[in-house]
């Protein structure tokens, strides 16, 4: 598969995030296999892929946590360690880094001592949403409340950009939107995102640009209408009473995919109007509905089964 790029790096000034030809291998294991990104100044960007498509190590070389073996690696047009000892870079990770005995206060007091200058205390525990728990023991708090206080802690610096790494991992559904909400007013104001997140349907709804990375390459990097679009097709699906012949449904042109939801039927089809014809008319079928593919349909078929060929980019809007 090439990659598709949908994306039009910009032709001047300086890039958020600048990464060119980058490569890494652990052994005989190619992690990151020639990718380049580039990311403008107060861009929400998506950072998406399966399992050991290359996310973290990228994570870490623009961190300055790993070297690539090869490529260069710009962040904020400087080098990541210059940057990040600039206070221009924090991270939320997924875990480590908290000292349970402390309270929720004290551990922002004492990060805060770490930079030469930051935010207050008060300030980003109440930008985090923690201020009613600053005087609980870090490690009574829940999984939800310690990933909201490590993303004060990414607050102190005032970055120019923040990595996030699975950052709404144990929030309940009210935690996320508030979290979202208050990235995307970050943005606003100029502030450049990255997340990782296995959470499709927030990169769906909250991030402007979508990066879909499968064996170490970039394999589509658009908006999410724009990724969704490269899967052709669409989804339809009706409830069904008594016995259902779901091989005749499977032998139907254009059908990808059959899902029986307990009385619910699901098709996954390049032709919608065979589908619907046949359940309407050769089923019991009723309540019949037929959507767009969604963006957890263009992950799988863009990072699943991927020949090994080299990845070449498109031209911006150009479909693979």
């Amino acid at each position: 598969m090439t990659t598709t790029e949908l994306f039009d790096p910009p032709a001047t000034g300086t890039l958020a995030l600048d990464l060119r030809g980058l490569r890494k291998s652990f052994g005989t294991v190619r992690a990151v296999d020639g990718l380049d990104l580039a990311v403008r100044p107060g861009e929400v960007v998506a950072f998406l892929g399966p399992n050991g498509a290359g996310k973290t190590t990228t994570i870490d070389m623009l961190l300055g946590l790993a070297q690539p073996d090869e490529g260069e690696v710009r962040v904020l047009g400087l080098e990541p360690s210059d940057a990040i000892a600039a206070g221009r870079v924090s991270a939320v990770m997924q875990s480590g880094g908290l000292l349970k005995d402390l309270t929720v206060a004290e551990t922002v007091r004492l990060t805060a001592s770490f930079f030469r200058t930051s935010r207050s205390a008060a300030e980003v525990m109440e930008r985090a949403g923690i201020s009613e728990i600053a005087d609980r023991r870090v490690g009574k708090c829940s999984g939800g409340q310690q990933q909201r206080l490590r993303f004060a802690l990414a607050l102190l610096p005032d970055p120019d950009l923040i990595v996030l790494d699975e950052p709404t991992t144990g929030m309940d559904v009210e935690g996320r939107r508030d979290f979202w909400n208050a990235l995307r007013a970050d943005a606003a104001r100029g502030r450049t995102i990255l997340f990782a997140t296995h959470y499709l349907e927030e990169a769906d709804a909250y991030a402007d640009r979508i990066v879909l990375v499968s064996h170490g390459r970039i394999v589509a990097d658009g908006s999410a209408a724009q990724v969704k679009s490269l899967t052709s097709g669409r989804v339809v699906s009706a409830t069904v009473d008594g016995a259902f012949d779901e091989a005749a449904l499977r032998a139907l042109p254009g059908v990808g995919d059959v899902e029986l939801r307990r009385d619910r039927v699901i098709v996954r089809t390049t032709d919608s109007d065979a589908v619907a014809r046949h359940l309407l008319t050769a089923t019991t079928a009723r309540d019949l509905e037929i959507a767009a593919r969604g963006l957890e349909d263009a992950f799988l078929a863009l990072t699943t089964d991927r020949t090994d060929e080299p990845a070449t980019s498109q031209t911006p809007g150009s479909l693979a």
